[in-house]
């Protein structure tokens, strides 16, 4: 049987890959059988599509949407893992679980997809600045297209033929575009109809104001990498159902106080915001807010006040401490948030060394790399109550 199967399989090393994820799940010599005698596994007129289709529908329901939603990247695209985990969040792909978080779930999944051969070229790599640690993947350009047929209507991926958002103009929900003059074709776009559009990544800069903003009420995930200070435009008002927003690499020195009306955004990535100077004081009401990139913001002065108190922050990936004052989050604050990952804290000459033991940043389990930068020459007291823990 085994043999009959690897024959099935024209010499495809993806065909065996995804064809052995199947059979892995069956348990009995009935159901082998049946897969071994489909007459549609693989043959040299269809090649490996049937046996990948085979794949794609033996996964679970809710998976085969985590999976399908990948048709809104361009193929050979460097997808960032995390991130694509808290997209399928934002667009509730994911099943809530009493013991699990849910992106301990989607990590679950991400891994069930590889370990299928959906995602290949897995690897850890700095971002472009080396601030910050991430994992990348891609997905094989057949598996795309099962993705793709399976989404065909829903996602536009526009990279130089902006009329694809014209010909599905009406089934539109999950936007990628990377094209000369993209806000142009959005703006144009935009004014003739009203689509329930739930994804929009603008992987180019934007350069001129959005208009129509709304009309963007269904968005739950947002990316813009903004040029020029007059092209911000947002209207935190219109977007109440926003759960992602990437605004890395951006021309911004602040972010509109409203913002904090965003009571459902999850993530909150201002990476790299060369400009950015100070963050809205009322970030505190944010209460949804897990995920938190100020990395490369080289101008960002302190964070907001209560930060640490109002927030299930799991990511915080750089704070800057301040001298103490009624308008800044104190150290101590950190001691209130169960951080994971990456942490850089900045200006720690500001930092009293009481302060960097309560705050107990060694014994937080989740972290993995914390980066201590000074600013200036200072008593280094601080490192003497620091103990890190063994994963550190």
């Amino acid at each position: 049987m085994v043999h009959q199967i690897v024959i099935r399989c024209c010499g495809s090393p993806l065909a065996a890959s995804a064809l052995g994820s199947v059979l892995r799940t069956k348990t009995s010599v009935k159901e082998w059988k049946a897969i071994a005698s489909r007459s549609s596994i693989c043959t040299e007129e269809t090649r490996i599509l049937p046996i990948l289709k085979l794949s794609y529908n033996d996964l679970s329901s809710y998976i085969k949407q985590c999976f399908a939603y990948c048709a809104i990247f361009p193929k050979d695209y460097k997808i960032d893992v995390a991130k694509l985990i808290q997209l399928w969040i934002a667009n509730g792909f994911i099943p809530e679980h009493k013991e699990d978080s849910l992106e301990a779930i989607g990590q679950l999944i991400f891994n069930e997809l590889a370990s299928r051969s959906f995602f290949l070229d897995i690897e850890k790599s700095k971002d472009i600045r080396g601030y910050y640690s991430r994992y990348t993947c891609k997905i094989h350009d057949l598996m795309h297209d099962i993705a793709m047929s399976v989404m065909e209507k829903e996602c536009v991926v526009a990279t130089m033929e902006p009329s694809k958002i014209e010909c599905r103009a009406d089934t539109a929900r999950h936007l990628f575009l990377s094209c000369p003059q993209q806000e142009g074709i959005l703006n144009d776009f935009m004014e003739k109809r009203s689509p329930a559009i739930q994804t929009l990544v603008c992987d180019s800069y934007v350069c001129c104001p959005l208009q129509h903003l709304s009309k963007y009420r269904s968005l739950h995930a947002l990316k813009l990498c903004i040029r020029g200070t007059k092209s911000y435009l947002l209207k935190p008002k219109y977007l109440r159902h926003l759960r992602y927003l990437d605004l890395s690499n951006s021309d911004i020195k602040s972010l509109p106080e409203d913002i904090s009306i965003l009571y459902n955004l999850q993530v909150l990535d201002l990476s790299n915001c060369d400009d950015l100077v100070r963050l809205p004081m009322q970030m505190k009401y944010m209460t949804s807010l897990r995920h938190l990139y100020t990395h490369g913001c080289r101008k960002l002065n302190s964070m907001p006040p209560e930060l640490g108190k109002r927030t299930e922050l799991l990511t915080l990936t750089c704070f800057v401490a301040a001298i103490t004052g009624p308008d800044c989050c104190d150290v101590v604050e950190l001691q209130h948030l169960n951080l994971g990952g990456q942490l850089e804290l900045r200006q720690v000459e500001n930092v009293e060394k009481a302060e960097l033991k309560v705050a107990n940043l060694g014994n937080k389990k989740g972290l993995k790399e914390l980066t201590l930068r000074w600013n200036s020459v200072c008593d280094t007291e601080v490192l003497n109550n620091f103990e890190p823990h063994d994963g550190l």
